[in-house]
């Protein structure tokens, strides 16, 4: 068996020598391991041209889930699975299919797990794998950029500036047909149940069923998150509503700030998504 790591040495924690933990690992193990480092300047044809020249049989993402996405773009559609190394700030994507973040746990499940399909969902041009939303996290995730203090505290600070900052949205949401109109805070688009942070923010969702949820933040009710967190009780629907679909076009008044899995995009003011069924192959 050949393993093919694609390591973002950029991704969280720096006191960590990824490649020195994995190749450690593998060292009396009766499998071929290829250890690619992205580059400052890496691009997706890149990312492809060594999966092509590697012809691995596992393909794994070690990062966070922006190294994650790189390869399940360069994989879309593959039925060559992919693993997950969680060593990036979040790690959102790991949480949501109980990887752990103990590097050498993590590599168990890649040589003894099991591929597993789950769909994606496609935002305008971009692939989501996890969670994207319109308005206040987003903000929230263009200010955690800029500080030089990561992890929970640097996400803390974020947040605090961004209650203070972000001015709540008009929205319109047309699914199946019809047509929601309504002041927003924010409104996510959940392929997955929580942000990396361990808020759950969908507690409905799948990542291997046909639909996504659309969760329509109506005010800054983190209050209702957090009920919904700790007493698993339903939201309250003049706060937040959910709505589940295969497909939805959200336009916002004006430019609204767009974050797809932890990585800011910019303003815009529509976002159109559909499911990608069965999209890409994780080892769970």
């Amino acid at each position: 068996m050949k393993l093919l790591f694609i390591i973002n040495p950029g991704s969280g924690s720096h006191d960590i020598d990824l490649k020195d933990v994995i190749s450690k690992y593998f060292i009396d193990k009766d499998i071929e391991i290829d250890l690619f480092e992205l580059p400052d300047d890496c691009s997706m044809d890149k990312i492809k041209s060594k999966i092509d020249q590697s012809k691995a049989d596992k393909v794994i993402a070690a990062g966070g889930d922006g190294t994650l996405k790189l390869v399940a773009e360069c994989l879309l559609n593959s039925d060559t699975p992919i693993g997950i190394i969680p060593a990036g700030s979040a790690n959102g994507m790991a949480k949501e299919l109980g990887i752990p973040t103990n590097i050498e746990e993590a590599l168990k499940i890649i040589e003894h797990g099991k591929p597993k399909k789950i769909h994606l969902v496609k935002l305008n041009d971009e692939i989501c794998i996890h969670l994207s939303d319109l308005g206040f996290n987003a903000y929230l995730v263009k200010k955690f950029d800029t500080l030089p203090n990561r992890g929970m505290w640097g996400y803390a600070k974020a947040t605090w500036h961004a209650l203070w900052n972000h001015k709540r949205m008009d929205v319109e949401i047309k699914i199946k047909g019809e047509s929601v109109k309504s002041k927003a805070a924010m409104v996510a688009i959940a392929n997955a149940t929580m942000y990396g942070t361990g808020l759950k923010i969908n507690p409905d969702g799948k990542l291997d069923d046909d639909l996504f949820e659309i969760i329509l933040v109506k005010d800054y009710s983190y209050l209702e998150i957090l009920k919904i967190w700790f007493t698993k009780l339903p939201f309250n629907p003049k706060k937040i509503e959910v709505f589940q679909t295969s497909s939805v076009k959200i336009a916002s008044k004006h430019k609204a700030h767009f974050q797809v899995d932890g990585e800011y995009i910019g303003k815009i003011n529509t976002v159109e998504a559909e499911i990608l069924p069965a999209a890409i192959s994780v080892i769970v």
